[in-house]
């Protein structure tokens, strides 16, 4: 999946006590989420939606220690 904002493929970022996460705008959040759910993936999305320097909202998602990240990558990688 392509980053509306920044034109370049979205990218799990994974953190240094498991888990990972994803920062995306927020005109994608919906997508992503139906293609987690449909994957079963366990994830939660921070109740903070900002905005740098006047620019288009982004939100957070914090996907679960028990998920595998490149797994999700893949899954972020089969939407066109």
């Amino acid at each position: 999946m392509i980053d509306a904002i920044a034109h370049k493929p979205l990218t799990v970022e994974a953190v240094e006590d498991g888990g990972a996460i994803l920062d995306l705008p927020e005109s994608q959040l919906e997508q992503v989420k139906a293609v987690f759910d449909a994957h079963n993936v366990r994830y939660w999305i921070d109740e903070d939606v900002v905005s740098c320097d006047g620019g288009p909202e982004t939100a957070l998602i914090i996907i679960s220690q028990n998920e595998d990240p490149a797994r999700v990558q893949r899954l972020l990688d089969s939407i066109p």
